[in-house]
């Protein structure tokens, strides 16, 4: 059974044979990861959006597959990403709640990232926008294998931490000054813009975010066009206060929500057309996703229709993200999947996908390369929801069943049947509550022991 949950020392080596070698007869291939923040699962016309109009990202689902059981491994932002990168439940990666400028902890320094494995197999490697890892010295993008830098280091509605390096030549904005940093009273919804390890901006222009994030990330893959690249590209918005540049502003029917939703699926058409004037889009696999699902704050806030609940709660609003992957002759176009996968399971993709080894690194990941490419289904039947603070699972996906332990209450939902969770089925399936409690509590074990 060890087996079937979890795999030590992956080994990409094995079962990757015709996939390799053509690859890497040519080059290996480039990886792109778009990742909103705080968007809802319905929040992309695609997925069903009523009043948001997002033609880039429909073009992608036309253009690769859209994925309609895809899960983040938390329902709040820092937690997310630590999953995201590393391809662990966050329990493994020390990151198991929301970081604030106060926090001194970040990332596991030993952890190996996406970055890292990649950059050992001589790519390029960007993190551009938010990063929410940790933002002292020695816990920054660039001390977790990424070459280069440029974005906030925690969420929009943060502060600056007054310890912060900044640059010498910083910009310093709506009347701040050198002393009003180091008097250390600074308001929320002003956060620092980092260049590597220190402090460009301050406060960050936000309505220009989303636009200086992109011009940035399509001048790294004009530099890199010649090698292989990773860029992560983890944007600051939907998360509140919300910002859109004057383009956008007021453009949508949705709101200013829906504004920054527009610009991020403009941004995310720069980005496509950019790899295909150069001639890279059919090397290159693009993943847009989310970290979690949306706030329950009215306008201001996203969707997760039909789901139910939001972000910071494991109820499929929370935790089920809308996901597109693009990759031309590799990725099958126009293709709909309900199968289970989870951002947990990139790692161990692209780390495939590169010929790279993990090691003896714990992975919770499955490799899904095949079933991306339509060849085999998918290898993942189960997925643990963690609780939004503090690393412990509080419910459990099984194929069609999901166990929701939250408190005192015992929840069983058929989301085949109830994708809305409108009916608890705990009382009439006792023997079926006990079996997927004992393997959420193996789950537990497994990864708070860590292996």
């Amino acid at each position: 059974m060890s087996k079937w949950f979890f795999r030590i020392g992956l080994c990409i080596c094995a079962g990757m044979c015709g996939f390799t070698a053509r690859v890497h007869a040519e080059a290996p291939p480039n990886v792109v990861i778009i990742f909103t923040d705080d968007q809802g699962y319905q929040d992309v016309g695609c997925f069903g959006s009523p009043k948001i109009r997002t033609p880039n990202l429909d073009r992608m689902a036309e253009n690769g597959t859209r994925f309609t059981s895809f899960y983040s491994a938390c329902s709040v932002c820092s937690p997310s990403r630590a999953a995201l990168l590393t391809g662990c439940y966050p329990q493994r990666t020390g990151i198991t709640r929301v970081l604030f400028p106060n926090a001194k902890e970040g990332l596991n320094e030993e952890t190996i990232t996406i970055a890292r494995l990649l950059k050992g197999k001589g790519y390029a490697t960007a993190c551009v926008g938010k990063w929410h890892l940790g933002h002292k010295p020695g816990n920054l993008p660039t001390d977790r294998g990424f070459d280069s830098y440029f974005g906030i280091p925690y969420s929009n509605d943060m502060s600056l931490d007054r310890e912060a390096k900044l640059a010498d030549d910083i910009v310093l904005r709506e009347g701040v000054t050198l002393e009003t940093i180091r008097k250390g009273n600074l308001p929320r919804n002003k956060v620092p813009l980092m260049r590597g390890r220190e402090v460009i901006e301050y406060p960050a222009d936000q309505s220009l975010l989303t636009r200086r994030y992109t011009e940035e990330a399509i001048e790294f893959i004009r530099r890199n066009r010649e090698k292989p690249f990773l860029l992560y590209l983890p944007h600051t918005m939907p998360h509140i206060p919300l910002f859109a540049s004057e383009e956008f502003k007021g453009r949508s029917a949705r709101g200013r929500y829906g504004d920054t939703i527009e610009e991020i699926d403009w941004s995310t058409g720069e980005i496509l057309g950019t790899l295909g004037e150069l001639g890279l889009a059919d090397r290159t696999l693009v993943v847009y996703t989310s970290d979690n699902g949306p706030w329950n704050i009215g306008e201001r806030g996203g969707c997760a229709l039909p789901l139910r609940g939001w972000k910071g709660q494991t109820h499929e609003g929370g935790m089920r993200v809308p996901c597109l992957m693009q990759w031309p002759g590799t990725i099958p176009a126009g293709r709909v999947t309900d199968e289970l996968m989870a951002t947990i399971d990139l790692f161990p993709t692209i780390a495939r996908m590169a010929g790279a080894a993990v090691g003896d690194q714990p992975v919770d990941g499955h490799d899904m390369l095949d079933f991306l490419m339509g060849k085999a289904a998918s290898p993942r039947t189960e997925f643990c929801y963690i609780k939004s603070q503090g690393g412990r699972f509080e419910a459990l996906r099984s194929g069609k069943w999901k166990l929701r332990m939250a408190g005192k209450e015992t929840e069983l939902f058929d989301l085949e049947a109830d994708l809305r969770e409108s009916r608890n089925l705990a009382g009439e399936h006792p023997g079926l509550v006990k079996r997927l409690a004992e393997r959420m509590a193996e789950w537990e074990d497994r990864t708070r022991g860590g292996r």
